[in-house]
């Protein structure tokens, strides 16, 4: 397991330790902007975030791209793919990201010999539904405003519960681009809520990080109370 910020993250005893070493194949680096996944191929490992920032995404045969969710240390990356071949998306890192790679069998040697450790799994599964459901939520139902806002509160609270948070200002390496492809809006749409936002006072973003005002009316103005669960499992 890697030196990741501990923060937010279950401890484990050590024979539940001793059995994720016992599946881990190897760990990985990805430079940024490099690809992890590819929508159709196919994955030869289940992989966790240990360091770093990655996205899900798929792309319409126009190119035209949908992030589908922002991918933080403790999250998994191929679990679809256990399911599903060819894989279903894409994932590219944001940032340089530090991957622990488990073997093909991984998945059932946790349902068959640990099943705590397969409840962490379903957890972390049902965890990124709910994501999806309230990113489903903004695209149908927020207006721009409350959308930019919505994602924005959700990623500093992520980032809070991964220890990322330094300062009162949260890690922010998703382009204007990567936020409009992750909010069924336009670019432009996209800079001019962004704008607004920073005018009101409601964020700043400066140097790739991100600042919120108060976070309790930017929630208010994002309609948006969910909260991050803590103590997420890390496998």
């Amino acid at each position: 397991m890697p030196a990741t910020p501990v923060t937010g993250y279950k401890s484990l005893p050590g024979e539940k330790l001793d059995a994720i070493f016992a599946m881990k194949v190897g760990q990985a680096m990805v430079s940024a902007g490099a690809s992890i996944l590819h929508e159709g191929g196919r994955a030869a490992h289940l992989f966790t975030v240990l360091r770093g920032w990655a996205f899900r995404y798929k792309t319409l045969p126009d190119g035209r791209r949908q992030i589908l969710n922002i991918l933080l240390p403790g999250d998994l990356v191929g679990l679809q793919a256990e399911i599903a071949t060819p894989v279903p998306h894409s994932v590219e890192a944001l940032t340089e990201v530090e991957l622990c790679a488990f073997g093909e069998d991984a998945l059932w040697t946790l349902y068959r010999d640990h099943p705590e450790l397969a409840l962490d799994v379903t957890w972390l599964s049902a965890n990124e539904e709910r994501i999806v459901d309230e990113a489903l939520v903004s695209t149908g139902r927020r207006t721009a405003l409350e959308r930019v806002a919505a994602l924005l509160v959700y990623l500093y609270k992520r980032a809070s519960v991964a220890g990322l948070v330094q300062s009162g200002t949260a890690p922010l390496p998703l382009t204007q681009s990567h936020l409009a492809d992750t909010l069924g809006l336009s670019l432009v749409h996209t800079n001019r809520t962004l704008q607004r936002l920073r005018k009101g006072g409601f964020i700043r973003l400066e140097e790739g990080r991100l600042a919120i005002g108060d976070l309790t009316t930017l929630s208010r103005v994002a309609a948006y109370w969910e909260a991050v669960p803590s103590n997420r499992p890390l496998l």
